[in-house]
Order: C-alpha cells, then structure tokens, then sequence
C-alpha cells in the first residue's frame, strides 16, 4: 500500500507502508510516517496499491485515521471500500482532508475521453497512463486501458472513456502521457477531452495528434500535453461540431508541410527534451504538433543534426511565423536551434526561419525570414 500527502507546500513522494514501524491490533494497523519536509495545511490524501501486476490481492479499508505527532491534530474518515475499485479497475483512491473552520474540496468523478485511430487494436501489448494537473494539484498516474468504457467507432475515429475518481483539480493545465510496452507497436492519439461526469461543461481539451512508436529500443515514451482549450457552454459546443463537420468534408484539402530543424553544432547544442511546433498563417493557425518522430534519427535534435518531420493541418492560408519550443524535460534541455525550413506542399514553396540562439524558454516565435 502506498499513500501520497497533499499540502498547501506541495506534495510528498510516494511513501510505502511496507517497510514502516508499524503497531497492529485486531482490525487495525498503526504506520509511523516521516515526511521529509513541511506539506503545509494538508489538503488531500492519495491511497493506492503500488503493483500494477493482476493478480495483487484485494485490499479492504474500512477507516482512516492521521494524527500529527507533534501538534496533535487529528483527522478521520470512514472509507468502506475495497482496492481494486473494480476488476481491473482503478488502484487509487483520493480523499480531502476535513479541518475545523475549512470547508474541504469534494470528490469528483471525471471522465477522460480519449480519441484515437487504432488505440483499441494495441491494448493486449501496451501499458498506457495519464496523469491530469490542476490548480488543486494531480491525480498521479491513472491506467487508460485497464478498464475500457463506452467504446465509440466512427468512419475518422474511435473514442473510449475512462472513468477517474479524484479531489476536485480546480482548472485544469495539462496531461502528461505515458506509454510502454514489451512489444513493438504505434498508437495515433488525436487528443484528449476531460470533463465533470455530473456536469455538461466545461471540456477541457488536449490536443495530441502524434503517433507514439515504442520499441526495443524506445520502450517507454512520455508526453506533457498543455491544455489547448476550454469549451465552457454549448455555443462553443456547436461551434467545434460545425468547425468538424467542415473539417470532416474538406479532409482532401488538409496540407502537409514538411519540417526540417536545424540543431546548431556547438557543445551542448542538442537536447532531449520534447519540442512542439504551431504554424501561422495569414488565415489561421495550426494544431500544436509534437515533434518526435524524425525521419533520419532515433533520437532528434542532436548536436549538428537536421531532422525532418512531416504533418498535416486545416488550411492556414501563407505561413507568417512559427512558436516553437520545448517542456525542459531529460538530461541538458537546453537546445540551440540554427534554424526551421519549412515546405508547403500545396504551395510547393520553402519558408525559412532564423533562430541561432539557445532555447531555454518554454516557446519562442520565430518569423519567415524568406521563402522561394
């Protein structure tokens, strides 16, 4: 069993009762925990089972009881719940600590909608978990295919919903993404909608739109997926379905661009981190695209390395600009980018964009320098 404290100071490493003084009577057991650091006014409480394997036996919780040593205050509650939630359901549960005078934050059930193109034929072979952040703090990682939900198949896409019981997240900023597997494959993730399961709005959206290749050589890959919008009322709604229906009728008219970076050949030019790019035009401006998957190298934005990636995007009209950056993650994230020549295929027109500076801020923007 492992437990994860949220306080007004952050929160603390998963700590496992396994190895704890512990003081056992009939029904109860007592487990002295040592935080490292001060957590604050503590908010909340993460209680799960640490082995994702199937066979783990079930754990039944009846009540929980925390009590500070030094200051003596004490909270309890009443659980009556048994871990897993589900056959291969969740192996989290979440609770919000109840303090005299404070009004504390509610459960919520959230419901995680996950739209992809060929997800639903890979899960016998893939291990794949999001964790959803908020202004409230995270769900930690949550399993996306131990228990498929509401399996929806259309011509462009197929949906699944999964189901996540946490403390209210307040606002949500973003979802980090991670995907293993034993065995080769590809997932095409599309994006990501997050929602109230009692509520109609808002929808948090996350736009993906990627394909993950795990290997041998690359058996896990993680992603931070930044909110890309909110649809906060049925207007909006209809706007996006309109907007789609469009789309959906128009699919011929997408243009691909290619993409060639330049990582400038200086020490420490090269980085690990993950890079994002949007395009804009004088009409419009495209999803956010990850740029992962090079088409000369395992491993992209290496030191005096080009690597090309190519996507396909709505009609933006004649590229102006680009934002590109990186979420700071891996070894030594800071890049130096050279430059971004970019083709338009439609157009059959190159555009370039001048950099030759370090990248250590989260986006920058870059302007067509010329094009031919």
């Amino acid at each position: 069993m492992v437990m994860v404290f949220y306080g007004s100071n952050g929160k603390s490493n998963p700590v496992s009762m396994e190895n704890k003084l512990e003081h056992q009577t009939e029904n109860q057991i007592t487990y002295d925990v040592h935080l490292p650091s001060d957590l604050g006014m503590l908010y909340k409480v993460r209680l799960g089972l640490q082995s994702l394997e199937n066979n783990i036996s079930q754990l039944s919780l009846r009540h929980l009881k925390i009590q500070n040593t030094s200051t003596l205050d004490t909270f309890s509650l009443t659980i009556n719940k048994t871990l897993p939630l589900s056959p291969n359901g969740d192996r989290w549960i979440e609770f919000p600590i109840q303090w005299p005078l404070k009004e504390a934050l509610s459960v919520v059930t959230y419901h995680l909608t996950v739209f992809s193109r060929n997800i639903l034929n890979e899960t016998n072979s893939v291990h794949m978990t999001a964790c959803i952040y908020g202004t409230h703090g995270d769900t930690g990682d949550r399993s996306l295919l131990q228990s498929l939900q509401n399996v929806q198949q259309g011509e462009k896409n197929k949906s699944f919903l999964v189901i996540v019981d946490a403390v209210d997240l307040g606002e949500l900023e973003k979802i980090v993404l991670l995907i293993s597997s034993k065995t080769d494959c590809k997932l095409e993730v599309e994006k990501l909608h997050v929602q109230e399961a009692a509520k109609e709005h808002p929808i948090y959206v996350f736009e993906v739109n990627e394909e993950f290749s795990v290997s041998a050589n690359k058996p896990e890959i993680q992603r931070e997926i930044p909110g890309s919008f909110v649809i906060r009322g049925e207007k909006e709604m209809n706007d996006i379905d309109n907007n789609l229906n469009k789309e959906g009728s128009q699919v011929k008219n997408l243009t691909e661009y290619t993409i060639k970076v330049y990582t400038g050949d200086k020490r420490g030019a090269g980085t690990d981190a993950n890079v994002h790019i949007i395009l804009f035009g004088n009409e419009d401006k495209s999803e956010v695209f990850q740029l992962s998957q090079s088409l000369e190298h395992q491993n992209p934005f290496e030191r005096g390395k080009v690597d090309t990636f190519k996507i396909k995007t709505k009609k933006i009209g004649s590229l102006r600009s680009i934002e590109i950056g990186h979420d700071g993650k891996g070894f030594a994230s800071g890049w130096f980018l050279e430059k971004v020549e970019i083709t338009d295929a439609a157009r059959n027109s190159v555009h370039c964009f001048n950099c030759n500076r370090s990248v250590d801020q989260s986006i920058i923007t870059l302007h067509m320098l010329f094009s031919f």
